[in-house]
């Protein structure tokens, strides 16, 4: 009999299992023991010899490290409680999260394989726009994203920014239809894949967004990682056709009426600087207005040193985008005395 552990994804968590082959496949959820309403998201890392391993909760709840027996995982030892994180998220006032599925062409509504929805606990600017600027974010999980099945993980094969962005504005239509949406104040962002589809999206036909900011955007797979390129859409020189329907750069006019924010670091090794000259290229010879902020030596993940003005830059472009528009009422003349 031979025992063999792994981490395993569902639509919105993690779950650790342990498996024992012997004639057939009995698995069994070890992290299930220890499901509670505020712990559904775990991580692991065994020991050298599989003896012990670390478990970590690391959603929705603040994060907790144990250590555990593999004999005996009931009984372990708490590493890391983040105690001062929990006191202090106490006396803060935190977001409320619901995750929905979405039925879009039979299928259940980030980059191909990735999965942005999950019950992973984070902090960050999107808690901040939450709670400083009464904005609600949305974030979905469409064909193409992992741990749904290979169905959905399959269905963009040479059809990569196409059903992405079908799927994205299909889950703005339904939030369109919630009475607390401002369907004249939408605004749209992305970074490096994601830039992509948010770029896509702006330039369909769809005019749901007023603005939107692309961070290190793919403006063009033939410019991209070939690795990956080649492996969804095939070989450039057979496919020119699909790698043209692919590309930002294709039929940019519908860009016009939009406003844009494009971001992108000097020395930026994942998606290439090029991404971002070619795109301005072509909104220039379009006659496309945008705004630009380079930085300059910075790579994909924006340095420590730069972040702040890297946010505040973003949240200024949107405050001036979607700030209400206040009708001022004409002056009745003074009657004269």
């Amino acid at each position: 009999m031979s025992y063999f552990l792994s981490t395993e994804f569902s639509p919105r968590g993690r779950q650790l299992y342990s498996a024992s082959t012997e004639g057939q496949l009995n698995r069994d959820c070890i992290s299930c023991n220890f499901m509670k309403e505020d712990c559904t998201y775990f991580d692991a890392s065994f020991s050298p010899m599989n003896q012990h391993f670390l478990l970590s909760c690391e959603g929705p709840r603040v994060p907790v490290v144990s250590l555990h027996s593999t004999d005996n995982p009931s009984k372990y030892f708490i590493l890391e409680s983040n105690s001062m994180m929990k006191e202090t998220i106490q006396k803060k006032k935190l977001a409320k999260r619901e995750i929905k599925i979405l039925h879009i062409d039979d299928y259940g509504d980030e980059e191909p394989g990735g999965q942005m929805v999950t019950d992973k606990f984070h902090a960050d600017w999107d808690s901040v726009l939450i709670d400083t600027d009464n904005v609600i974010v949305a974030r979905f999980d469409g064909r193409g994203s992992g741990f749904q099945g290979l169905k959905v993980l399959q269905e963009i094969h040479r059809r990569i920014g196409s059903v992405e962005a079908k799927d994205q504005v299909a889950a703005v239509k339904y939030l369109l239809k919630q009475p607390y949406i401002d369907s004249k104040r939408l605004s749209i962002f992305g970074k490096g894949y994601g830039g992509y589809i948010a770029s896509m999206i702006l330039k369909s036909d769809e005019k749901f967004f007023k603005c939107g900011t692309v961070v290190s955007p793919i403006s063009d797979m033939k410019l991209y990682a070939s690795a990956f390129s080649e492996r969804y859409l095939g070989m450039p020189s057979k496919e020119e056709s699909t790698y043209q329907a692919s590309s930002v750069l294709h039929n940019i006019h519908g860009l016009k009426e939009e406003n844009l924010l494009i971001i992108h670091g000097t020395a930026d090794t994942k998606v290439h600087f090029q991404h971002s000259a070619e795109l301005i290229k072509h909104l220039i010879k379009a006659g496309v207005n945008y705004t630009l902020q380079v930085y300059p030596d910075e790579g994909y993940h924006i340095s420590d040193k730069s972040k702040h003005h890297f946010y505040s830059t973003i949240l200024r472009f949107f405050s001036d985008c979607l700030k209400e528009e206040v009708s001022v009422l004409p002056q009745e003349p003074e009657e004269d005395e």
